[in-house]
C-alpha cells in the first residue's frame, strides 16, 4: 500500500512539475494549427510568377493552335494579390458581348460595405459587377444601366466567412445567369435584356473596386479568368477542382487571365495587362485555403 502511495505521490509531483509546460506546448501547437502552419499547402513548392501562360502562335485574339506552356498542372502560386481596402487593378480586355463567364479566387478579410470582386464601368454606365453583399451572405451580380441597358440584378444566398478562400463564378447569357461558389451551382436567374456588354475599349475592368470608386475589396485575390462563353456547370466544377493555381479551360473562349501571382499581367495571350493601384503581393497566403 505504501508503494502505491509513493507511486501516486510521484505521479502528482510529475504533473505539478511538467503540467504547465505541457499545457503551454498544447496552446502553441493549437495556435500554429490555426495559422495554417501545418497545412500541407504551406510546404508545397510554389509556381513562380509567369510559370504558366497561354500561347497564341498567330497573335492576340486568335485561336488557331492555341495551347498552354510552362508549369500548368495546377501548382500553387508563389504569390497572391493583397488588397488593403483602397487599392484596385484595372485592365482592358477584348470586347465581350452576349454570353460570358467570370471567375476569381478571393479571401475576404472584411465582409461589410458590399466589397467588389470584379466590375466593369464605362462613361456614364457600367455593364457588370460581382460582389459580396449585405454583409457577406449574398453572392451578387448586376448587369446593365444607362441608356443602352436594362437593369439586370440577381443574387444567391451564401454565407461567406472572413479569412477563408473561395472561388466564385458567374456564367451569363442574354437570357439568364447562374451563380457558383467553390464549383457548386447555387442557383440561376432569368431576365429579358438588350445584349449585355461586359468589357470593351471604353468599359474597363476593375478588380477590387466598383468602377467609379468605392466598395473596395479588402483581402486576398488570385486567378481571375474571363471567358466570352457561358461555361457549363461541369466546366466550372472542373476549374474549381483544379485548385487556386488551375490554368484556364476552353482556351478558344478565354478573353483574359490574371493569375495575380506577383504581377497584374494578362497570361491569356491577349496582352490585356492590368495596371495596379495601391495593391501588394504576398507569399503568406495559404491560411484558410484547402485544396479541393
Amino acid at each position: 500500500m505504501r508503494n502505491n502511495n509513493l507511486m501516486l505521490q510521484s505521479a502528482m509531483e510529475y504533473l505539478m512539475t511538467y503540467g504547465w509546460a505541457i499545457l503551454i506546448i498544447a496552446v502553441v501547437l493549437g495556435a500554429l494549427f490555426q495559422l495554417g502552419i501545418f497545412n500541407a499547402s504551406t510546404f508545397t513548392p510554389k509556381a513562380p510568377p509567369g510559370a504558366c501562360h497561354v500561347f497564341r502562335p498567330n497573335g492576340p485574339g486568335t485561336t488557331s493552335f492555341i495551347n498552354t506552356q510552362g508549369i500548368c498542372n495546377g501548382e500553387l502560386p508563389q504569390y497572391v494579390a493583397k488588397f488593403n481596402g483602397a487599392g484596385y487593378v484595372t485592365a482592358i480586355p477584348t470586347t465581350v458581348k452576349n454570353s460570358f463567364t467570370t471567375c476569381a479566387w478571393f479571401n475576404p478579410s472584411v465582409l461589410t460595405g458590399g466589397p467588389e470582386i470584379l466590375s466593369s464601368r464605362g462613361p456614364g454606365d457600367y455593364s457588370f459587377d460581382m460582389q459580396l453583399a449585405t454583409p457577406g451572405n449574398k453572392w451578387y451580380n448586376d448587369i446593365g444601366t444607362g441608356s443602352n441597358w436594362i437593369e439586370i440584378s440577381g443574387y444567391v444566398t451564401y454565407n461567406f466567412g472572413a479569412d477563408t478562400w473561395y472561388q466564385g463564378c458567374f456564367a451569363v447569357t442574354t437570357t439568364g445567369w447562374t451563380a457558383y461558389v467553390d464549383g457548386t451551382n447555387l442557383g440561376s436567374g432569368a431576365y429579358t435584356s438588350n445584349t449585355p456588354l461586359l468589357f470593351d475599349s471604353t468599359h474597363h475592368m476593375f478588380l477590387g473596386q466598383l468602377g467609379t470608386g468605392g466598395q473596395y475589396f479588402t483581402g486576398l485575390m488570385s486567378n481571375v479568368q474571363v471567358y466570352n462563353a457561358s461555361l457549363s456547370s461541369n466546366e466550372i466544377a472542373a476549374l474549381y477542382n483544379g485548385g487556386i493555381g488551375a490554368a484556364p479551360i476552353k482556351l478558344s473562349n478565354l478573353v483574359g487571365w490574371w493569375p495575380l501571382n506577383g504581377d497584374v499581367k494578362d497570361y491569356s495571350g491577349n496582352n490585356n495587362n492590368g495596371a495596379a493601384t495601391a495593391i501588394s503581393f504576398t507569399s503568406s497566403w495559404s491560411a484558410g485555403y484547402s485544396a479541393p
